[in-house]
């Protein structure tokens, strides 16, 4: 007896140790966090990186670019026509009869040609509308591709931030559940447990083996898809704050989401052009005026024969059949109509049912780490009274070990909770159409989109001023 008690105490004794040494060792660990944590990358450092690494929004920036120059290609219908031609004919005759003879003749012709559109109904005007309310639409299609890059640089980094955090906590637990094998042998050399509480410790520690392995591959994975979404290796880590909402309630976010949300707006813009091609097609079927004129030389080569031609004329046309084609261009502009019209009710529905899911889920979070602390501090403290009790011979190994998954398992739903509140309220600001660089107020470039609009509206030709300047800027773009 007197054996026993002697090594529950020296059993005791080195338990001690063990948590002392492991205070020690927290405690350094802390100060290593503390020192590095000022060189730590931010959330907002991944979204930077993410929004100069993207090749989304480069492929959507050209995207922009080819729908302004469609506004240009639709004004210039709208301008003067004028081509030149030059022409050079060589003639040979040769006739026959009692007295042959032949001839040849060398022509050239230079001439000049214009063209302009007087009367078309306003439909080439109308084109021009059409194509400025494409390119608002292809500006709102920016901006959701610019909130789909910023919000999967927040996964990325928050992926590698839980699978981070949740290593350490298997490594953890491999330590714990490793002092506790290590009770457990010295508890079974002395009589006070069996084989089969060594051989419960060896399992669960061979299962914490396998679930820390399991734990680094979610982290390699997550490293990998930072790396895609960011354009480099994550270093350091901090951990990222609860992103501020500008909502007070869910009527609230469903009101801001149905006024700023870029995917409803470039449907809007989409209606709006679907109408204009109504009244496009419609006409088309009307009148066309043209004033055509031409001026031109010609010269016989070998000869003194040369001369001279100019005209100037009006042409009035009108279709009067076309096998129903023109009907049929307008049922499609009707029904194209209509198309958009849907969208723009199923995008609706779609953004108040992404804000009311990722309210919700917001509050799920907020609710599950409030009460995964209270189990965390709850199990914590059983833990620490169930292992006190084994040292005694009051609880057995197993007891131990369950309780010891209990805290893990408290932990772990604490940390999924934790990160889950952070990515939902960037999900959310997302769902409004908040999640922008600009509202974030993030250290990048600013992708001004009027800037090469305001460039291209008037069709400019490359011998005048502005269309050098915009020369200068596709050069800077190195699109040149």
């Amino acid at each position: 007896m007197r054996s026993r008690m002697a090594n529950t105490r020296r059993h005791r004794g080195s338990m001690k140790t063990v948590r002392s040494a492991a205070i020690a060792v927290l405690f350094a660990a802390l100060a290593g966090l503390s020192a590095a944590k000022a060189e730590a990358e931010t959330l907002a450092d991944a979204m930077v990186g993410a929004y100069k690494h993207s090749g989304l929004l480069d492929k959507n920036r050209a995207l922009l670019r080819a729908a302004d120059e469609d506004v240009a290609v639709a004004v210039a219908a709208l301008r003067p026509i004028v081509n030149w031609s030059a022409g050079l004919t060589y003639s040979y005759t040769r006739s026959g009869g009692f007295f042959t003879s032949t001839s040849e003749t060398l022509d050239s012709t230079v001439g000049l040609a214009g063209e302009i559109l007087l009367y078309d109904g306003g439909a080439s005007k109308m084109r021009v509308d059409v194509a400025k309310e494409t390119v608002l639409a292809t500006r709102q299609t920016l901006v959701g591709v610019e909130q789909q890059v910023l919000l999967t640089a927040v996964n990325a980094y928050v992926d590698v931030k839980r699978a981070t955090d949740s290593v350490r906590l298997r490594r953890s637990n491999l330590r714990v559940i490793g002092e506790e094998l290590r009770a457990a042998r010295d508890r079974f050399e002395v009589g006070e447990v069996t084989r089969t509480d060594v051989s419960l410790a060896e399992a669960r520690r061979a299962s914490a083996r396998a679930s820390l392995a399991a734990a680094q591959g979610d982290l390699a994975r997550a490293v990998e898809f930072y790396r895609s979404a960011v354009g480099r290796k994550p270093g350091a880590l901090a951990t990222p704050g609860a992103v501020g909402l500008p909502a007070q309630s869910l009527d609230n976010a469903k009101a801001i989401a149905l006024r700023t949300h870029p995917d409803l707006k470039r449907v809007q813009r989409q209606v709006q052009a679907a109408e204009l091609g109504i009244l496009v097609a419609d006409a088309a079927k009307g009148p066309q005026l043209k004033l055509n004129g031409s001026i031109g030389v010609n010269e016989e080569h070998g000869s003194v024969s040369s001369g001279s031609s100019a005209s100037l004329g009006l042409n009035l046309t009108q279709p009067i059949y076309q096998g129903g084609r023109l009907s049929a261009l307008e049922r499609k502009a009707r029904a194209q109509r209509d198309g958009a019209r849907a969208d723009l009710h199923v995008a609706r529905n779609q953004i108040v049912q992404n804000v009311g899911y990722a309210w919700a889920q917001l509050r799920v979070s907020r609710a599950t780490e409030a009460a995964s602390a209270q189990q965390v501090r709850a199990a914590r403290n059983a833990f620490e009274g169930i292992r006190e009790e084994a040292t005694l011979g009051a609880r057995t190994t197993l007891d131990v070990l369950d309780a010891e998954q209990e805290l893990l398992d408290a932990r772990t739903s604490q940390l999924t909770a934790r990160y889950d509140r952070i990515r939902v309220g960037y999900e959310l600001l997302a769902s409004m159409g908040l999640l922008t660089a600009e509202r974030l107020n993030l250290n990048v470039p600013r992708y001004d989109p009027a800037a090469y609009f305001n460039l291209v509206k008037t069709a400019p030709t490359n011998m005048s001023k502005q269309g050098r300047q915009l020369d200068r800027v596709l050069k800077s773009l190195g699109k040149e």
